[in-house]
């Protein structure tokens, strides 16, 4: 006779199971990053009003979870009196003794009032606090981090695109980046990781919410300081920024240690620190200018590539006036003036640009006013970083058969002012700028290749 083995299951007592749903509710805190005492006083509240509703009960109670063994008890709270005209809220003292001698009036003592059949009823109060607990935790959490990152760069992958507004996905939460706020002309497809800006960070019933920027100067700032070490060690200060997004953008930077260069920090071996930034950016030109505490030679600074001949100042209109040369000039203004609006933008000085023949025919080759005027109005000056022009062009007028004399040398002084004009702009420029350095050194070849009238030397 075939003899039948059964094998009894082991089931789990109770007592196993609240130990089981006690550390379930731990590990639930440590994954989503809140305190699990949080969590455990929130279902001690959820219990409390469970049996006040569930039981019709207008008594001050307590209840108490064991935080080890997950088994709870509800006390009733009863003051101690003399006579008792309220049962629900107060007890006798001589019923008060009976538990504890030690009870005196005006003493509080705990009854449990536990029910029966309170499990079910437990547990749904439970699971609804807990879970809408953890919501809120998390929306606390991620406001805080994120709102303390404003102002900071962060790196996201494209989520969906609706309504022209780019959904990033950060991780803990998702972010929005309005149509303002994005880069013309730049596509954004699902999946694609990229660097953004945080602008704002919102605290609405939905959560928080966080907005992004493309556009925003500081974003070419934050990028810096992750790809130079020096400007995130503050080697190397970046003093101020311009930038039209998508388009042309120029910093400037200062460096107190005079032994550290701040333009050749930034550009990197070979350009591949600013050439990162140019592709983050999606092939937006960037020009890095050294900046300077004198404002003649800080707006000089600002028009690279274009070369300047002289800049005169007035500090206390924040104005002033640069001259260049003549075929230096739409290099100078840029393609439909963005060269010189970038370069006002950077300095916070109004900038007008002419052309040397310009000033030659308007006799503005001085400073803002005579040398008397100059020498009464001190805060008024002017930087000629041309000596020789200085020198060259110190009468308020030139006579015609001085500028014909003058006219003689154009083309040697071409030389001089495009090789010098090469190694002023940092960054990289547009391919109106390259055309210019390329007919400005054509230029310089033919000068060299014709020698000077008898009598003169060509300044180079």
């Amino acid at each position: 006779m075939a003899t039948r083995t059964t094998r009894s299951k082991k089931v789990k007592t109770a007592e196993e199971q609240d130990r089981g749903f006690m550390a379930a509710f731990r590990a639930l805190g440590v994954e989503k990053g809140i305190n699990p005492e949080i969590l455990f006083d929130a279902i001690e509240a959820a219990l409390v009003a469970s049996y006040k509703r569930n039981f019709n009960s207008a008594q001050n109670v307590r209840v108490a979870l064991d935080r080890t063994s997950g088994q709870y008890h509800v006390y009733a709270i009863k003051t101690v009196v003399e006579d008792v005209a309220d049962n629900i809220q107060e007890i006798s003292l001589a019923m008060a003794q009976k538990v504890s001698p030690n009870y005196q009036l005006g003493d509080t003592l705990e009854v449990e009032v536990t029910p029966a059949n309170f499990g079910r009823i437990a547990a749904q109060a439970a699971k609804q606090v807990v879970v809408q607990r953890i919501r809120e935790a998390e929306r606390g959490i991620i406001y805080e981090e994120f709102s303390s990152r404003e102002g900071d760069i962060v790196t996201g992958l494209v989520q969906r695109v609706e309504n022209r507004n780019v959904y990033v996905d950060l991780g803990k939460t998702e972010a929005i980046m309005v149509q303002s706020e994005q880069i013309a002309n730049e596509e954004y497809a699902v999946n694609d990781r990229i660097k953004a800006f945080i602008t704002e960070v919102k605290n609405s019933t939905k959560g928080p919410q966080v907005m992004l920027s493309r556009t925003h100067p500081d974003l070419l700032k934050r990028l810096f300081e992750l790809e130079v070490p020096e400007i995130h060690d503050g080697v190397v200060e970046i003093k101020s920024v311009a930038r039209e997004a998508g388009m042309r953008s120029k910093i400037a930077v200062y460096a107190k240690d005079e032994s550290v260069d701040p333009i050749g920090s930034c550009v990197g071996h070979r350009g591949f620190r600013v050439q990162a930034i140019v592709d983050e950016l999606r092939n937006e030109k960037i020009d890095i200018v050294k900046w300077s505490e004198d404002p003649a030679v800080y707006i000089a600074n600002a028009l690279s590539p274009a070369k300047v001949i002289s800049v005169d100042v007035a500090e206390s209109e924040k104005m002033s006036r640069v001259v260049v040369p003549d075929y230096q000039l739409s290099l100078a203004i840029g393609k439909e003036g963005q060269n010189a609006r970038l370069a006002a933008k950077l300095t916070g000085w109004k900038i007008d640009i002419k052309s040397e023949s310009q000033a030659k025919e308007e006799g503005e080759f001085q400073p803002l006013a005579a040398a008397e005027a100059a020498a009464e109005a001190p805060e008024e000056t002017s930087l000629l970083q041309g000596e020789d022009f200085l020198d060259e062009f110190k009468n308020d007028t030139f006579e015609a058969d001085e500028a014909e004399a003058a006219d003689e040398t154009d083309e040697a002084e071409v030389a001089g002012d495009a090789a010098a004009g090469a190694d002023e702009a940092a960054g990289y420029g547009d391919a109106d700028d390259a055309d210019e350095a390329d007919e400005a050194d054509d230029v310089a070849e033919a000068a060299e290749a014709e020698p000077a009238p008898a009598g003169e030397e060509a300044e180079v």
